[in-house]
């Protein structure tokens, strides 16, 4: 008999199942997947790792591999709006029953073993993939890569889109020290492929150690932008050129890093999941993703969306908006986690700030309110606000049409403007 029969129940209670929210490590989820799994089915494997640009990566992967017809399973996480996006096949979130019949498997064959919130996740996609007749299943890392639940897959190509500081309590204070962790994805004898633009030295050990194939940007493949288009070109073994490239659907320079990457894999994998250059276009041009510098206009309202949450994607935040919105006075909604870097973030943003609106986060890990003040000027500071909506109509009030609001900080600010959108 299943242990609950809705979604939203079982989710509840993997909340507060296992004594930590975050426990990395293998040997728990590596076990339960050998019984759930015996035969060790799977289809072709992408595993990708990084501080940022990880679900972007997969986005491009997954339009491309579409738009060639193949069928594709995506893991990624957090989600926005529902639990479902985090396991989709052929850009359709999984429906709740298939989610919880996996639940059910999971907890049938698990005995004493405690699961955390994402390893049941971790092990729910796995399970799910391997029974669907995929040709690809693309797999995000959430949090390093060595200890992640995901790395119990050996993946046929692994990506390390760049290396940022982040998560300093569980994979170190140092690029060095998270660049180590990150190179856990990489395996023997197979595509170890490299966006990051200035690679740490741990990166490029790890994966000579392991004895992996290293593609680095600007080395093994690398890109070229024109006015009208780009070009990607690689210099290995399956050495190709793409010319006249569109240029891709996702907003950002960094997204042309992002989508060389996506491409190095799928040609590292074109033995044995051929691709066209149609595709390739076709899927350049319908990645979709959101919450990544995500432009919503209602009525006179402009609101750009973005989970920017750490200094490194908050400067490529700050890049975009000076190139894209130089004449725009921008308003900022803004909360960040408390495990954060909150003043790196607001000292590279701030210069194209007008004003404020500070919101709190729906979560146990959300940083006050008083600590995010602290880290702003008088000033700089319009208001604050007991919940995301009264700050969004706040800023609202305060915009006209020529204005830009601006949501970030958080994954889980996003989700608030999404959750407002929908119920309205």
């Amino acid at each position: 008999m299943a242990r609950f029969n809705t979604l939203d129940d079982w989710l509840h209670w993997q909340e507060s199942h296992h004594p930590k929210r975050i426990n990395l490590g293998l040997e728990r989820v590596e076990k339960i997947f050998k019984v759930l799994n015996p035969k060790k089915i799977q289809p072709l494997t992408i595993i990708v790792a990084g501080t940022n640009g990880k679900g972007s990566c997969i986005a491009f992967l997954e339009s491309i591999y579409r738009a060639q017809g193949y069928n594709v399973g995506c893991y990624t996480s957090p989600h926005l709006l529902s639990y479902n996006e985090r396991i989709k096949i052929n850009r359709k979130p999984i429906a709740d029953t298939q989610i919880c019949q996996a639940f059910e498997r999971i907890d049938a064959i698990r005995h004493d073993i405690s699961l955390s919130y994402f390893e049941f996740g971790t092990l729910a996609a796995l399970d799910i993939f391997w029974r669907s007749d995929l040709d690809i299943q693309l797999l995000e890392i959430g949090l390093g890569g060595r200890l992640d639940a995901v790395n119990i897959i050996d993946a046929d190509v692994s990506i390390v889109t760049n290396i940022s500081i982040d998560h300093i309590d569980w994979l170190g204070e140092t690029r060095e020290a998270i660049a180590y962790e990150k190179a856990g994805v990489f395996r023997q004898n197979i595509p170890a492929i490299i966006g990051d633009l200035d690679p740490p030295d741990a990166l490029l050990s790890s994966a000579l150690e392991k004895k992996a194939f290293p593609y680095c940007i600007n080395k093994a493949y690398s890109f070229q932008k024109t006015e009208a288009d780009w070009e990607w070109s690689c210099q290995t073994s399956q050495s190709c050129r793409y010319l006249s490239l569109p240029k891709p659907s996702l907003k950002g320079d960094h997204q042309y890093i992002n989508a060389s990457a996506a491409l190095m894999a799928i040609t590292a994998l074109q033995d044995s999941l051929p691709i066209t250059e149609k595709a390739i276009h076709q899927g350049l041009e319908n990645t979709q993703i959101k919450g990544r510098f995500q432009l919503v206009t209602n009525h006179e309202t402009h609101v750009l969306l973005d989970v920017a949450h750490n200094a490194h994607s908050v400067q490529v935040l700050f890049n975009h908006l000076q190139k894209t919105y130089p004449n725009k006075k921008i308003h900022a909604v803004f909360s960040m986690m408390k495990d954060k870097d909150i003043q790196s973030v607001i000292d590279i943003i701030k210069p194209t700030i007008k004003q404020w609106y500070i919101s709190p986060l729906n979560s146990p890990r959300g940083a006050s309110l008083t600590s995010i003040q602290n880290c702003l000027k008088k000033e700089d500071l319009k208001s604050v606000h007991t919940s995301f909506s009264k700050a969004f109509q706040s800023a609202k009030n305060n915009t006209n049409s020529n204005d830009l609001i601006l949501v970030f900080g958080s994954f889980l600010i996003v989700s608030e403007y999404f959750l407002q959108s929908h119920n309205n």
